[in-house]
């Protein structure tokens, strides 16, 4: 059966990292006969540019009758000034609202090849293997409401942290689940020692763990978390949090590897398309230089592959293309000053992934 693809670019890098994924998607679909189509849609600032909206309703169509959807970046400094309506970032947060997409999953695993561009040492980050899932529809970033007002003839703000309980349990399920087939660990992150919202969260937390007899559970304030994951981040395997805590504890953790260019991550529903996107954003003082990390876009399509479509083999081999290109040296500038290595183009990464995933088929099918 055809997979249809619907494919988003975005702004600054995210035009050539996903020109570069759909190359070598096509190259998939040829050596492992994996039938799948791409159509392309709007969104983020060059959605704004085109059609005023950046989420033109022409995409939420296009992505609600595909069977997955591949993200570049979005946003640039070239829309920093517009009114909170009209930045590339309210695109990003309405289609994940229109598509249901409450789980965010981002995996940091240590890659042999790159343990040296650590800013850590080696021996703390040689054995991190560990899964965030983030509360991606909920929080702060959508609670009502979210404004700027005057009080006591002075400038305020307020944002709202909403959360109902059927939202906290759907995500801490999905952790628990995920759990079951990793190391069978959660740690659940919260800041329930100040945040209603939190309290009731482990509330729900210690609810659910009895329906997981073979999981266990561990509950860790943001704070602490934020240390532990730099003191000791190998001693993680599942850390579900909800979504604000998530947002820059998973942005902490992709360092971990060494390059923010090298993490995918997978955005889910309960029952409509997946969401796969690098974890970076769109870079724009690099846009259109050759010099993008194509990799962690590369991944997010392997994701893709295993999560949406249960393609498992084709997806590892396309994973072990990325780190093979890596064990060969070849790789762009952000990984290549902290390796000792001469820096390549995107088209130079994406050309030694293809020949890499080449020789895989030919000598694993």
């Amino acid at each position: 059966m055809t997979k249809k693809i619907a494919v988003l670019p975005g702004d600054g890098i995210g035009q050539e990292i996903t020109e570069g994924t759909v190359d070598i998607l096509h190259t998939f679909s040829s050596l492992f006969d994996r039938s799948m189509t791409f159509e392309y849609g709007l969104i983020g600032g060059h959605a704004i540019d085109e059609t005023g909206d950046p989420l033109p309703e022409a995409t939420v169509t296009l992505c609600q009758s595909s069977d997955a959807v591949l993200l570049g970046a979005v946003g640039g400094p070239k829309w920093d000034r517009n009114p909170s309506h009209l930045r590339p970032e309210k695109g990003l947060l309405g289609i994940r609202k229109a598509l249901g997409l409450f789980a965010n999953l981002r995996p940091v695993k240590a890659i042999p090849a790159l343990l040296s561009s650590s800013t850590l040492k080696e021996e703390v980050v040689r054995d991190v293997d560990l899964l965030i899932v983030r509360e991606l529809t909920g929080g702060l970033y959508f609670g009502e409401p979210s404004e700027r007002r005057q009080v006591a003839g002075e400038d305020a703000v307020v944002d709202t942290l909403f959360y109902t309980r059927s939202e906290i349990e759907r995500i801490l399920r999905k952790g628990f689940e995920l759990a079951q087939i990793r190391k069978k660990r959660v740690v659940s992150v919260d800041k329930a020692n100040v945040l209603e919202s939190s309290k009731l969260w482990r509330e729900i937390a210690e609810e659910i763990a009895g329906d997981y007899p073979d999981v266990t559970l561990e509950h860790m304030l943001v704070d602490n978390a934020a240390m532990q994951l730099i003191r000791t981040p190998a001693q993680f395997d599942v850390v579900v949090t909800e979504n604000l805590f998530g947002d820059i504890l998973s942005d902490e953790a992709s360092m971990l590897t060494g390059s923010l260019g090298m993490l995918p991550s997978a955005s889910l529903s309960e029952t409509g398309p997946g969401l796969f996107e690098p974890v970076h954003g769109s870079a724009p003082d690099i846009a259109g230089r050759n010099e993008a990390n194509p990799m962690a876009m590369i991944l997010s399509a392997a994701m893709m592959v295993r999560v949406s479509f249960g393609w498992e083999k084709e997806a590892t081999l396309l994973e072990e293309a990325v780190f093979q290109t890596l064990k060969a040296g070849v790789c762009t500038k952000d990984i290549a000053a902290a390796t000792n290595r001469a820096p390549v183009g995107t088209s130079d990464v994406i050309a030694e992934i293809k020949r890499q995933l080449q020789e895989l088929a030919e000598t694993k099918s």
